[in-house]
């Protein structure tokens, strides 16, 4: 793993906490995306060399909805760059990692995503992010 490629929290209003972390960081989100196979909408700001995701539930049965739900507002997710996100998974599972989803997505930001499961991660929703090449 490279670095923490962003954390995402999910939000009830993406709009009404766009504004909040607006006026947090000085600066609007530099992209808005939906990601309908997930069921959310998305926003990212950056504060320095950090991201921050904002999502939102589209769905009431896509799992942020569920997230909100049961936790509430709060971290969702941490995203870590992986450099090859095939032998990333290969390599989490053999060290006895449960993995979501064992073909990567495609996800919001030009990503790649696959997810490790928070159980066998101390309760962290662990997001693994290779970029798109194009």
């Amino acid at each position: 793993m490279k670095k923490i490629e962003h954390i995402g929290i999910a939000v009830k209003d993406l709009a009404q906490s766009n504004l909040i972390f607006e006026k947090l960081f000085g600066a609007p989100p530099y992209k808005e995306e939906a990601v309908a196979s997930e069921g959310v909408n998305t926003s990212f700001f950056m504060n320095g060399p950090n991201k921050i995701e904002l999502l939102e539930a589209t769905t009431p049965d896509s799992p942020i909805a569920k997230f909100l739900e049961k936790k509430g507002e709060g971290i969702h997710h941490i995203a870590f760059e992986v450099e090859d996100i095939v032998s990333e998974i290969e390599r989490l599972k053999s060290e006895g990692f449960i993995v979501l989803n064992e073909i990567p997505k495609k996800g919001a930001d030009n990503k790649l995503v696959s997810f490790l499961h928070p159980k066998s991660t101390n309760g962290v929703l662990i997001e693994l992010c290779q970029e798109i090449k194009k």
